[in-house]
């Protein structure tokens, strides 16, 4: 972790104002705009870029993959901006919060992979880079996005540990946590042989 260099109340703003960028549901937000119909009745049902793919729009998928990234890494790239190290990684984590269970949605959100390798990209570039790298090295091989995402979960502690970002360790062990809990349904899919593949509805 890094050194608490920011005061008590003002982590708490940070955390707000993170879980507040988090809980954009701009998976829903982009499929409306496309006029694609409402998210939630489509596929499975899940906010995020999956799901978005299934309704056919490969832009509305690169969209919300952007945008849901891109909300993780402004929430991190904010607080390090205007406070300290320690405030960034509070913001990044409620922001992945936000995107898994926003207050908008009943606390039913996604599950939280572009926001995690958003969030990746702002504290450690290099990590994030590598963890990017494994999800699509893991897509083209088997074809399933909730393995991918398992996979470079799985590899951030690994990549943060060997590129020397220890800092942010704890904070990787625990958004890996978190990715494993949202999936646990693919997990089970998975163990049973009936995951879909990337693409298929």
């Amino acid at each position: 972790m890094p050194p608490i260099e920011t005061g008590f109340m003002a982590l708490i703003l940070w955390g707000l104002v993170g879980y507040f960028f988090g809980s954009i549901p701009f998976g829903i937000v982009i499929t409306r705009v496309f006029g694609l119909g409402d998210l939630r009745q489509i596929g499975s049902g899940n906010i995020g870029t999956t799901n978005v793919l299934r309704t056919g729009s490969k832009p509305a998928a690169a969209a919300t993959l952007i945008l849901d990234g891109g909300k993780g890494a402004i929430a991190v790239l904010v607080a390090r901006w205007l406070a300290n190290e320690d405030a960034a990684q509070i913001a990044g984590l409620l922001a992945f919060l936000g995107h898994c269970f926003p207050i908008w949605l009943k606390f039913k959100g996604g599950k939280g992979v572009a926001t995690f390798l958003g969030l990746m990209l702002a504290l450690a570039w290099p990590v994030g880079i590598a963890c990017c790298l494994t999800w699509l090295a893991t897509a083209l091989l088997g074809r399933i996005s909730s393995l991918s995402a398992l996979v470079a979960a799985s590899s951030s502690t690994f990549w943060i540990l060997i590129l020397g970002f220890g800092q942010t360790f704890i904070l990787g062990i625990a958004v890996t946590l978190l990715v494993f809990w949202r999936h646990k349904e693919n997990i089970a899919r998975l163990s049973a042989g009936t995951e879909p593949k990337i693409g298929k509805k």
